[in-house]
């Protein structure tokens, strides 16, 4: 089913501009009838933040930023889906075109600006499909407009606690003027004060729901120890590492795309954030489990990423250039190099390269 689909619908999509690509993907995953997910190898199983993972590969935000499909994506084999970002308050984002393909490089642009339905919608697509299981979480976010932006994170952690497998406040994204801000200093602490006392609050009705903080890759390592300090602090359940790059590597083939605002991901941005991946891993010192994402595109980067101190990762833009079959084969991949080392489980994999990687020149 999914070979069929890649060979059929991929060459397809790729003449359509590339929000009506992503349109068509989205509108046919609610239509296919596909089957119940194969069961996973139990080596992949991963336990983090609380969760039982049935495998390590997840969908990353910004595909299904409304919660339209999440039980698709998991019934196509991911072992857990992050859908948004999500705002409080519909907005329709920045004008169009805002989203580019970089072909010879396999990357994306996107200059989206959280284009959000809203809260309320996402709450009830959550809210009828509650009763499937499978691990989905939240990314949410801030309304460009907004005169308190900490107070969108609190109130949407009160909002989806009863529904969301997990939280991540995105406060990382390049495409709404001032977000980043948040990452830094008394903003980021007292953000982390209010999502942290909101959760507790609504933990008493709801269960505990993880939160993790998801930051840019563009962060300076000074940032970065400020960053990790106040995490650890306030006891965040974990970190994605990271979102998407406003910084442009001399090496893109594809000059003239390169030149559009907003924020790069794909393989050019592997580098960058699988060595932030592993500078946050030493900072973290095990107070908390990480996520990476940016340039997972085969099964050598998925494990790259484990081996720099992540215990799962996300993906998204690969699949644009090398279809669903990718998910099958980052697994597969994991299984091969478990049985190579004569490893238990991905566990005696997360963070084995950290260490050496920070020791290494920076990558341009």
């Amino acid at each position: 089913m999914i070979d069929l689909f890649d060979a059929l619908a991929r060459p397809l999509m790729g003449l359509l501009e590339a929000e009506n690509a992503h349109r068509l993907a989205v509108n046919a995953l609610k239509l296919a009838p596909l089957p119940a997910a194969a069961e996973d190898d139990p080596h992949l199983a991963v336990r983090a933040f609380g969760l039982n993972f049935r495998n390590p590969v997840g969908m990353a935000a910004g595909f299904d930023k409304h919660s339209e499909v999440p039980d698709a994506l998991l019934r196509l084999g991911f072992g857990f889906v992050e859908v948004g970002t999500v705002t409080p308050l519909p907005q329709p984002g920045n004008p169009r075109p805002r989203l580019f393909r970089l072909p010879a490089d396999e990357g994306v642009i996107n200059r989206l600006g959280f284009n959000s339905e809203g809260a309320d919608a996402v709450l009830r697509r959550l809210a009828a499909r509650a009763a499937e299981g499978g691990i989905v979480g939240i990314n949410v976010g801030a309304n460009k407009d907004s005169p308190d932006r900490i107070a969108d994170y609190v109130r949407q952690i009160e909002m989806f606690a009863p529904v969301a497998s997990y939280f991540t406040c995105n406060i990382s994204s390049p495409n709404t003027p001032g977000l980043r801000s948040l990452q830094r200093g008394q903003a980021f602490d007292e953000l982390l004060s209010r999502v942290m006392e909101a959760r507790s609050r609504i933990s008493r009705e709801a269960g505990t729901t993880p939160v993790l903080i998801k930051i840019a890759p563009d962060l300076t390592l000074n940032e970065l120890d400020d960053v990790v300090g106040a995490a650890r602090r306030h006891r965040v359940d974990g970190m994605v590492i990271g979102n998407t790059t406003v910084l442009r590597p001399a090496w893109l083939k594809d000059r003239e795309t390169a030149h559009e605002p907003g924020g790069l991901s794909g393989a050019p941005l592997f580098a960058l954030a699988t060595r932030m991946l592993a500078e946050t891993y030493v900072r973290v010192e095990g107070a908390f489990p990480l996520v990476g994402v940016g340039g997972v595109s085969s099964g050598e980067t998925a494990l790259a990423k484990l081996r720099a101190g992540a215990c799962v990762v996300q993906l998204y833009s690969a699949l644009v250039f090398r279809g669903l079959g990718l998910i099958g084969a980052i697994k597969r991949h994991l299984l091969e190099a478990l049985a190579r080392g004569q490893h238990a489980g991905l566990a005696e994999l997360v963070g084995a390269d950290a260490a050496a990687m920070t020791a290494e020149p920076w990558p341009q």
